[in-house]
């Protein structure tokens, strides 16, 4: 590889790695948000209204200006757009640390869904386009979105660190919610980004396509002509499914963690002398604020008295996902190596999803209900068979359509297929909840991501006998 391939996928990397910190932020500040910005409370209706609002909304606007992005990275070029985007998610990003409404969270989040989508059709077709040999590419693709993984667990570690030592920082909108500067470490990615920026190149088909007045103007029309019609709708279908794992599923982890035995009858330890403080002072003294974990929602401080067993609570969500965040990792650096050895996409994809059709729904069922530590134990195997299907769209929408219509056909496929439709499997568990049996929120939810996961399991197993197989031709074609 050349300096400029590394720089290139250097950047792309950073891209994959925290456009997921943006997203999967949300299933981990959601809960505390809601009690704070609207006093909502689980299990009842107004929260999965919210949960819903915030998981889909954003999403459905990032598919439709995902799809216009991949219509202009099409037409103005790889870099431009890739940039701006990773740009735009930042900013809105940081922002969203000082909402004060969730109206106000809720465009934030939005701007932020904007920006992810179009980086990572961008990236996509930019490092597609970097290298000839198929091998190389394979693996330039491969290994850049295992950075995706990457980004999940750092935003794992980073809400952890923000529940354990949110009180030592400065407040933020008056308190020290460990939410509020989870939210604000999403400006990280800009710093190395305005660096680099100068020195990124355009993607050198696109270039020389564009000067020799060869390349033509992209069509939405012509991704649904006979020729492409069937890898659209398929592939945008099964990009949905995909998402639905994740999204109705696996990042339903933070809503079902804290109704675990282990962290319920938790009970915070004693500090030496922590009786004497006050000694006059009655359990119930005026202006005593009540234990967070189990008291009506309000603000979520980490600094008020009597919030351990909240703090608790917390950080276990965050070591659950992020165990399952390191499991993702491994399921995509094992795409990464049999992309390259696996001749068929449809093989290569029933790698994982037949096992991954028996792990996640019982891991949901069983160990999400009753036992925190073979939780975790499943939660990676179940990370690992579900997150490596986005790494395969990454590799294999680039393989299936021209130059001049790689991003638009990606962006149709990960934003109206994954980001549009496979999001909504987030309101489709959390309302599936409400009518779920279970004697509590907790209980409910993790029986319905086992169901939702069930089924989209064995529907994208069904669909992959419709996958079509690509053709390297493509990869250069026009």
């Amino acid at each position: 590889m050349t300096p400029t391939q590394w720089l290139i996928c250097a950047v792309a990397a950073l891209g994959f790695a925290f456009d997921i910190y943006a997203v999967l932020m949300l299933p981990l500040i959601v809960g505390p948000a809601l009690g704070e910005l609207g006093h909502l409370k689980p299990g009842t209706p107004a929260f999965s209204d919210w949960v819903g609002y915030l998981f889909y909304l954003p999403a459905v606007c990032g598919g439709i200006f995902g799809m216009i992005g991949g219509y202009l990275t099409d037409l103005f070029g790889r870099q431009r757009v890739l940039v701006w985007s990773i740009l735009l998610y930042t900013v809105a990003q940081g922002a969203s640390a000082f909402a004060t409404s969730l109206p106000m969270l809720l465009v934030l989040r939005c701007l932020v869904f904007v920006g992810v989508c179009v980086e990572f059709v961008a990236a996509v077709a930019w490092l597609a386009e970097v290298f000839d040999d198929h091998a190389q590419r394979e693996k330039a693709l491969g290994w850049t979105q295992a950075f995706s993984s990457a980004g999940g667990f750092m935003v794992s570690a980073g809400y952890y660190w923000a529940v354990t030592y949110g009180c030592q920082l400065p407040a933020i909108a008056g308190t020290h919610a460990a939410w509020r500067y989870t939210l604000m470490s999403g400006v990280i990615p800009a710093i190395p980004l305005i660096i680099i920026r100068p020195f990124l190149p355009e993607s050198p088909k696109w270039k020389e396509k564009k000067a020799a007045g060869t390349l033509k103007r992209p069509s939405f029309a012509e991704i649904f002509s006979p020729a492409l019609r069937r890898t659209t709708f398929v592939s945008c279908a099964m990009f949905a499914l995909s998402y639905g794992a994740a999204f109705g599923a696996i990042q339903q982890l933070p809503q079902i963690v804290p109704g675990l035995p282990e962290i319920k009858n938790y009970k915070p330890p004693i500090v030496a002398g922590a009786a004497l403080a006050k000694p006059n002072a009655p359990a119930s003294a005026p202006g005593a604020k009540p234990n967070a974990l189990t008291s009506a929602p309000g603000k979520d401080d980490t600094c008020t008295t009597g919030a351990a067993p909240r703090t608790f609570a917390q950080q276990m969500v965050a070591k659950v996902q992020g165990t399952q965040e390191i499991g993702g990792l491994f399921g995509r650096v094992a795409l990464a190596f049999l992309a390259v050895w696996i001749v068929s996409r449809r093989k290569l994809l029933r790698v994982f999803l037949i096992p991954g059709m028996i792990v996640l729904p019982a891991v949901f069922f069983w160990p999400a209900t009753n036992n925190l530590e073979l939780l975790r134990y499943g939660i990676f195997f179940a990370g690992f068979f579900t997150v490596a299907q986005l790494s395969f769209w990454g590799n294999y929408l680039p393989l299936v359509y021209p130059v001049h219509l790689r991003g638009t056909g990606e962006s149709f496929a990960a934003n109206v297929g994954g980001r549009t439709i496979g999001t909504l499997f987030a309101w489709v568990t959390a309302h599936l909840a409400l009518h779920m049996s279970g004697a509590t929120p907790f209980i409910k939810t993790a029986y319905a991501a086992a169901a939702v996961g069930l089924f989209v399991y064995v529907s994208a197993f069904l669909l992959s006998f419709w996958l079509p197989e690509p053709g390297d031709k493509l990869v250069n074609a026009d």
